[in-house]
């Protein structure tokens, strides 16, 4: 049986994703009582591990990378380990007409097409640092960069592999198409989480580490210090907000509290009927906020036969369906695996006529020879079908969106604040993001309080 709801308490925090969490923890620390309503059947939200063959591996978020201070900070506290995501060997570039090894950060390019590459990502950082991760729309030449797409600028790159490199990497990062994307929230993007390589490496990187059983066992461990502050299965509907009370109404019932925050995805926050309804210009923004599409698949094996044949497990293919392959092992190498991102237009082919695996597994077998046909098991995460995410990993925002709206989505209305990735100004689509979110939105119902 389900247990009740509270009556009243201070503060409500919709969604128990890192973000949620955060803030919980906040307001709990500084004396508020909490309720925290998450419509999954478990916590984490976009960080989501689960048994594949014999581990537990993640489907959802899952590394940790350098200068992501809050999330290694709160892993060292609640005991969760993390081990180096393997790369050591010859990575492969598959572009579409032959696959090739490689070491080193940049896939093998021919000189012109190298140099022309090192150009773009020496302008974009050039171009990042004039862009204000916090405030993009008062950056220098905000209005022009925001009408542009990243497809505009990626332009610039004539040969066809340096162009198509460029699309791998934004898949990934994004799951988005470049000309989805305003530029302006690009270099944002780009700003608060140190720059495109920063984010798209291993080694240094933003995939430099993963978690021993998997990165929702931090969420987990979290949420049980929170106890039963935490609902699960309860979804949000309506938050309705008036002389100084505001009233949360879901499945589960009603709950009185002073404060709100709202800590999903922001088309799934757009879902959340306000009353009274708040500003024009914040649903104008939220509207022009799609999350990305990716499909996880991870490829379980009896044991890791590419380390054998001194690969890394690490391909960019710029034919698909995946357009990236890591090696995905458990720490203890007692589940050997492959995952394989299917990203962007790809994954979303994927949702409207979801498919078997067996085109990743002949992809696999192309780089990693007939073994890669024979898996131990499968398993897959459509993030574009989840119904609490709808997408994955962020929410990106399209052309004139930032400039035209004059807010932002941290931006609060009345009692009711905001949290998620999407709104953090570091780490931005990261769960440090999320976390630094959560402690801003937590900062704001305190002092209000």
């Amino acid at each position: 049986m389900l247990a009740p709801l509270p009556d009243r308490v201070d503060v409500v925090v919709v969604g128990a994703g890192f973000a949620g969490l955060a803030t919980a923890a906040a307001c709990r620390a500084a004396g508020a009582s909490v309720a925290v309503l998450e419509a999954r059947d478990r916590v984490g939200g976009r960080v989501w591990s689960r048994d594949v063959g014999a581990a537990r591996l993640d489907l959802g978020g899952q590394w940790i990378g350098p200068g992501q201070h809050r999330l290694e900070a709160l892993t060292r506290r609640l005991g969760v380990a993390t081990f180096p995501t393997y790369a050591t060997g010859a990575k492969l570039l598959d572009d579409g007409r032959r696959t090739r090894r490689y070491k080193g950060t940049i896939p093998s390019l021919g000189p012109l097409e190298l140099i022309e590459t090192h150009l773009a990502l020496r302008r974009l950082d050039r171009m990042m640092a004039k862009v204000s991760a916090r405030d993009p729309a008062s950056s220098p030449d905000a209005a022009a960069l925001d009408a542009m797409t990243v497809a505009d600028y990626a332009r610039r790159l004539r040969s066809r592999r340096a162009r198509g490199l460029f699309d791998v990497a934004l898949g990934a990062i994004f799951g988005a198409e470049a000309a989805e994307m305003s530029l302006l929230w690009f270099l944002a993007y780009l700003r608060a989480g140190g720059g495109l390589m920063a984010l798209s490496e291993i080694e240094g990187g933003a995939q430099e580490r993963r978690f021993v059983g998997g990165a929702q066992g931090v969420a987990d461990r979290w949420a049980a210090e929170l106890g039963d502050a935490i609902v699960l299965g309860a979804p949000v509907r309506r938050v309705v907000w008036r002389d100084g009370e505001v009233v949360v109404h879901g499945e589960r019932g009603a709950i009185a509290a002073r404060r709100v925050v709202i800590a999903v995805p922001p088309p799934l926050a757009a879902r959340i009927e306000l009353d009274p309804a708040g500003p024009a210009r914040r649903d104008q923004l939220v509207q022009r906020a799609a999350m990305g599409a990716i499909v996880k698949v991870i490829v379980a094996y009896e044991r890791p036969f590419w380390r054998e044949r001194e690969l890394s497990g690490e391909v960019v293919s710029l034919g698909g369906p995946a357009s990236v392959v890591f090696d995905n092992c458990s720490h203890d190498l007692r589940q050997p695996a492959l995952l394989a991102f299917v990203q962007a237009e790809a994954a979303r082919r994927w949702t409207a006529a979801p498919d078997d695996a067996g085109p990743v597994l002949d992809q696999l077998a192309r780089y990693f020879g007939d073994e890669a046909r024979r898996p131990v098991t499968i398993a897959t995460a459509d993030w574009a079908a989840e119904p609490w995410s709808r997408g994955c990993p962020v929410a990106v925002m399209a052309p004139r969106a930032l400039t035209s709206t004059g807010t932002t989505l941290r931006e609060p209305v009345g009692p009711i604040h905001f949290a998620g990735t999407e709104t953090a100004v570091e780490w931005t689509g990261y769960i440090e993001g999320a976390l630094e979110s959560g402690e801003r939105a937590a900062r704001e119902v305190i002092r209000a309080l």
